[in-house]
């Protein structure tokens, strides 16, 4: 079969280089360019399957030259990438026949189900929508998100992907510092080798040598010049290992190396949990990965991905109210992206209708609360280290027949567990008092007593 070619049109170079090599791992050819020139050109002399391009190109908005593209070329599909995200452009959009509009900051995976749609038979634009909402987050590069602290990762990823730079991850669990690792792989122009992940903390020095580094008669993984070493969590890698490690990094052959960690590396070396010297040699190019709490703007995108990926794993098509929605959005995701989509397939597989309500949402958050709770020893320790450390001078100190103590405290436990209810039930105070598992008007009484009803 003819391999297609994709006309690209992007002046933002770091964009550009991150479409262009997305689309050619998906097994297309690739025309980039920043002129609109030079786009117009290549329509009337027949080249390309499908154009993709921003809205404005320099000081030239597309939509002046689109009547001429489809004079030359009334077949010609094309998408539009835009960062103004309004109501007008989207218009224009349509007005212009456009295939499909796709507002910046965009996932890539979704822009490269939009070009293989467009060049397969004519959909409806809805069923168009669907089918690339379908291919989102499941192709080479599994990173869902439009947000702008998303947006800097995929610019990062541009600039490190072609380079045999090692690479350090931050961020918390949950946050898909591996799916980054993987990107930045797949993403590489001339890959040959495989993606090997380790997880080092859970290795013996000895295999940990023996898996990299191999054995003199059979070379190991680092030494295959194609290959991505994945080494994750490297701030929980032992003393005794990571001397070994900073060994066998100086005897490493062409393998590139990207680590990951949950914990602050520079903060682990001023503590001298961390070798100095083995921080300067992971530390090179970091890509921080943004917990869930701080791009909530991705989260319908990623629980519309979730739901998708639950029915392809055959559980019954789900979707969400808008109410359940906006608890979801309220929540802050303390287990981030691995947290919310083990929240989704559990309410795809366990709500018996086909919309999942805000009921269902608020019984799942709160069984894990109540489980979290009950199961975790440190959580009363946690809090009598707090009261020694507040309370007990007061309590040293307190008159036996004038003390007001006790109610300090509990205002003081009570007034932020109530704000937190209030903000996963988005200040609904039936719902809220349900949560909490006191009377509606006990709280409504507890809001004013403490100060909440003007928050």
């Amino acid at each position: 079969m003819t391999q297609k070619t994709v006309l690209l049109a992007e002046d933002d170079a770091s964009i550009r280089l991150v479409v262009n090599q997305t689309l050619v791992s998906a097994g297309y050819q690739v025309r980039a360019t920043s002129s609109v020139d030079a786009l117009e050109r290549w329509v009337r002399n027949g080249e390309g399957d499908v154009v993709v391009t921003d809205v404005y190109l320099g000081d030239t908005a597309i939509f002046e030259v689109l009547p001429s593209i489809r004079l030359a070329r009334p077949d010609l599909p094309v998408i539009v990438m835009s960062g103004q995200n309004t109501i007008l452009t989207a218009a224009s959009a349509a007005r212009h026949g456009v295939y499909d509009y796709l507002p910046k900051p965009f996932d890539i995976d979704q822009l490269t189900g939009l070009v293989g749609r467009a060049l397969k038979a004519p959909l409806r634009k809805d069923a168009a929508a669907t089918e690339a909402l379908k291919t989102s987050g499941e192709q080479s590069l599994p990173l869902i998100g439009r947000s702008e602290p998303m947006q800097e990762v995929y610019r990062i990823i541009s600039r490190v992907m072609n380079t045999d730079l090692t690479v350090l991850i931050e961020g918390e669990s949950g946050t898909g510092k591996e799916l980054a690792a993987q990107a930045i792989h797949e993403l590489q122009s001339d890959k040959k080798g495989p993606f090997k992940a380790l997880d080092l903390a859970a290795m013996p020095t000895d295999r940990i040598s023996q898996d990299l580094f191999g054995t003199p008669d059979n070379p190991g993984i680092a030494f295959d010049p194609g290959a991505t070493l994945y080494l994750d969590e490297i701030g929980d890698l032992p003393a005794e290992a990571q001397t070994q490690l900073v060994k066998l990094m100086r005897e490493a052959g062409g393998a590139r190396i990207i680590a990951s960690t949950r914990k602050p590396l520079s903060t682990l070396v001023e503590e001298g949990r961390f070798r100095e010297d083995l921080f300067y040699r992971i530390n090179v190019v970091r890509v921080f990965m943004p917990p869930l709490r701080q791009r909530k703007e991705d989260i319908p995108e990623l629980v519309r991905a979730f739901l998708i990926r639950a029915q392809r794993k055959g559980l019954p098509s789900k979707q969400v109210e808008p109410a359940a929605m906006d608890l979801i959005m309220a929540y802050d995701w303390p287990g981030n992206v691995r947290e919310l989509e083990n929240l989704i397939m559990r309410l795809a597989a366990l709500s018996p209708d086909s919309i999942i309500s805000q009921r269902d949402v608020e019984r799942e958050l709160r069984s894990e609360a109540l489980k979290d709770i009950s199961s975790s020893s440190n959580f009363e320790k946690e809090v009598e280290t707090l009261l020694h450390k507040y309370v007990m001078a007061d309590l040293l100190q307190a008159d036996p027949d004038d003390s007001d103590i006790h109610r300090k405290i509990m205002e003081q436990v009570e007034r932020p567990l109530i704000k937190l209810a209030l903000s996963v039930t988005s200040g609904n105070k039936l719902r809220t008092a349900a949560l909490l598992g006191v009377n509606r008007n006990t709280l409504r009484s507890r809001i004013n007593q403490l100060g909440l009803a003007d928050d």
